[in-house]
């Protein structure tokens, strides 16, 4: 619902339908004696309805009979303009609401340069920047997602963070603010309640001590706050929430489609994967679950494609009999089944043969190293051999491109990984046309998508410096030298976004200033192109008397206290830095599903990684 002032200027905006509500699939209800929440996305409407730990979390909080939550993105530019010429806060879709009149307000924060549009918000909705400077009746601000794991750079703004899974903590922190709120409580009471709830990080109950040299002394939990906060899972997956009346936009959403989420955690362990550290252990869905989901979804729904999501989609130990009962209603219905990045060496001609009426354009693959040598440095867990029988696979079964992701600047590399990666992608082509049974007539399309590595946490690679911008662009030139036939397309992230990446992942407290500088400059949507301003960024962190190399570029110590070392996902530091060493050393490490590495999170959570 969009307010009364702005409504008649609403054609004037790129894309109108981004801010009116409205949509088939919302949730309206009697906000009379409801804990309101207002669940925030740091980006583009399109963007922010497209993820699946949104939907999935305003679905269930709005199962809790005294819980409304509502949703809100980031305006674009020019609506942003707009509510400042008109002077309208910030709203939430469904009530047309301010936002800065909601009980809570939570963030999720998928990606670090989402950081600035997370200000940018807070001052459209008129709310304080700064958690110190707000008072009892502004909102409670809740932070959650892949970022919190480390949520320091973000602590002086946010009053509490969700770490980890949210579908079972956050109906719970909801339910301990609503009792506080009948009983009269402060928020500061609150806070501290709502840090004794396993999963929850209260920022201001903590305080870090720095060395003369920049490196942290101290980071001590005061009023008797826990001293470490062990992330939140949902230990039963099988019947966990899942949405299937899904809000339906009115606009184009990047991914608009159905997911199916199999299964969560990897078996893998990659070395530089937070995503595959932080989501252990293992734990799977049911293929008649996930087939009854994808039905009750289509039939709310209409939509024409389903996507199979996991880290690891290619592993899930019940594919056959999962694509087989998707096949039952997909094909009659002319539904096509989506299947997102494959492991080389869990894809199989039989998971091509099951999933035979969709449409045959791209497979994405992604060896992440173009030599065996880094391959088992970063324990990718594949071989050359392993694409090539992939690749022939997918090329003999009628697909004539393929999607391959490298990264460079990883620990350890040398110049003739680089040369790896340009001789793999001259062997895919090769083995297209070797292939006696590729589309005839056709030419093949093999696109080579770079990334820059970034040191994230809670990684074997967390103490591992990423390459100063200079060098990943010499990196990246040399690459492009190499790469000369007219079949391979190839593109690379943009090497100083990566750098700043890699500063707010490996961040402490003293950043919060920085963004709140680079706000006040103007700084948002800075994880588009269009919108990010490397120089400002520079000049604003050296302003603040910091060091942009010292957070991205430097080797961290094995006994140095890290940001986020009083956060843990269940994986011992220990295993970690075994990790690391084993990594210098080219050493493989089995994957979970081969045998169990002890790496701590079946002890942490009484739970084990299933096979």
């Amino acid at each position: 619902m969009i307010p009364e002032t702005i409504a008649p200027f609403l054609t004037t905006v790129e894309k109108p339908a981004r801010y009116v509500g409205g949509e088939v699939g919302e949730i309206k209800k009697d906000k009379t004696g409801k804990t309101r929440i207002c669940f925030c996305f740091p980006d583009s409407y399109e963007i922010g309805m497209s993820n699946l730990g949104m939907r999935i979390l305003y679905g269930v909080l709005n199962e809790e009979e005294n819980v409304w939550c509502e949703r809100c993105f980031a305006p674009w530019p020019d609506m942003a303009d707009l509510m400042r010429e008109k002077r309208v806060p910030l709203w939430a879709l469904e009530s047309g609401d301010a936002v800065k009149d909601f009980d809570v307000v939570a963030f999720t924060l998928q990606y670090e340069m989402c950081y600035t549009n997370v200000l940018y918000m807070l001052d459209l909705a008129g709310i304080p920047r700064f958690a110190r400077e707000r008072g009892e009746h502004d909102p409670i601000l809740l932070g959650g997602g892949p970022c919190a794991f480390n949520p320091e750079p973000m602590a002086d703004f946010f009053d509490i963070f969700s770490i980890g899974e949210g579908e079972e903590a956050l109906p719970e922190l909801a339910r301990l603010y609503g009792k506080c709120k009948e009983e009269g409580l402060s928020k500061a009471e609150f806070l501290r309640r709502a840090a004794d709830l396993e999963g929850f990080y209260v920022p201001s109950l903590y305080e870090a001590e720095y060395h003369s040299d920049g490196t942290i002394a101290a980071f001590r939990a005061l009023s008797g706050a826990p001293e470490k906060i062990t992330k939140r899972i949902v230990r039963d997956f099988e019947h966990a929430y899942y949405p299937t009346d899904l809000v339906l936009p009115f606009t184009d959403a990047v991914h608009d489609r159905i997911t199916l989420e199999l299964f969560r955690g990897c078996p893998g362990g990659c070395r530089f994967c937070q995503a595959g550290f932080s989501n252990r252990p293992i734990r799977y869905r049911s293929a008649e679950t996930l087939i009854e989901q994808a039905r009750k979804a289509e039939n709310a729904t209409g939509y024409e494609e389903i996507s199979l999501c996991a880290l690891s989609v290619s592993d899930y130990p019940y594919m056959e009999e999962l694509c087989d009962g998707l096949s039952a209603f997909c094909k009659p219905e002319k539904i096509s089944l989506s299947l997102p990045s494959m492991r080389l060496d869990s894809f199989t001609q039989d998971l091509i043969d099951r999933t035979a009426g969709r449409q045959r354009s791209s497979l994405t693959f992604a060896p992440e190293a173009g030599t065996q040598r880094l391959r088992d440095v970063i324990n990718k867990g594949v071989s050359e051999e392993d694409l090539e029988r992939s690749l022939s696979f997918a090329f003999g079964s009628g697909y004539t491109a393929a999607k391959l992701y490298f990264m460079l600047g990883l620990p350890f590399e040398e110049f003739s990984d680089l040369d790896g990666i340009a001789e793999l992608s001259q062997k895919a082509v090769d083995l297209y046309y070797h292939s006696p049974t590729h589309a005839k007539g056709k030419s093949v399309r093999v696109s080579l998508s770079v990334a820059c590595f970034i040191p994230k946490p809670m990684t074997p690679f967390q103490w591992a410096g990423q390459d100063e911008v200079e060098v990943l662009r010499e990196k990246q030139l040399y690459l492009r030298e190499k790469i000369t036939n007219r079949k391979v397309s190839y593109s690379y992230h943009d090497a100083r976004v990566s750098r700043m990446e890699a500063v707010l992942a490996r961040g402490d407290r003293r950043l919060s200033k920085v963004l709140s500088a680079l706000c006040d400059k103007g700084e948002r949507f800075s994880a588009w192109d269009e919108f990010f301003h490397p120089e400002i960024w520079e000049e604003t962190i050296s302003e603040c008397g910091l060091s942009a190399s010292f957070y991205a570029c430097r080797k961290i110590g094995k006994d140095e206290i890290l940001p986020w070392d009083f956060l843990s996902t269940g994986v011992r530091r220990d295993y970690l830095w075994q990790e690391y060493e084993r990594a210098a050393s080219a050493a493989a490490t089995p994957i979970c599903s081969k045998q169990c590495n002890h790496c701590g999170v079946i002890e942490a959570f009484n739970c084990p990684c299933k096979k």
